[in-house]
């Protein structure tokens, strides 16, 4: 069988080799996305726009309540579930003036929300704040003198 991913001219293994290698170095910082490096929230998408300051916030309180530093694949799902939030709460707003609502598809995306904040984990993490020796040392040296 013809494998479509898997250029004819390449073997095999030297193309598994040559992937396995690039997964495991992360990228030069000038080669990383916009996306990557934050600079971008949303590729295309005017940062100013209502709906891109309402995924700022929602990513930024999420990221909070789990304690601020997530994984790659935190992210991604945070993401996700931002997008969906924003689009629940676009139904709730049309519901309210009175617009066509389709109950099953928003109860069909609220709980694929649920079930991504689910995996991301509901309850707000403790964040450390407790001073090395150091730090409280360099306090109490300021405070007194």
């Amino acid at each position: 069988m013809y494998n479509l991913f898997i250029r004819p001219s390449i073997r095999p293994y030297s193309s598994r080799k040559a992937l396995q290698s690039m997964a495991k170095a992360p990228p030069k910082p000038e080669f990383r996305t916009r996306r990557g490096t934050g600079a971008v929230v949303l590729a295309g998408v005017d940062g100013r726009s209502l709906m891109a300051r309402r995924f700022r916030e929602i990513v930024t309180g999420v990221e909070a309540d789990l304690g601020g530093d997530l994984t790659e694949a935190q992210t991604a799902l945070l993401a996700r579930a931002a997008t969906l939030a924003i689009w629940c709460e676009e139904r709730e707003a049309e519901l309210a003036r009175g617009e066509q609502f389709d109950a099953a598809e928003y109860a069909t995306i609220a709980n694929a929300m649920r079930r991504l904040l689910a995996d991301l984990g509901l309850n707000r993490v403790a964040r450390d704040v407790t001073e090395t020796l150091d730090q409280y040392l360099a306090k109490k040296g300021a405070a007194n003198g």
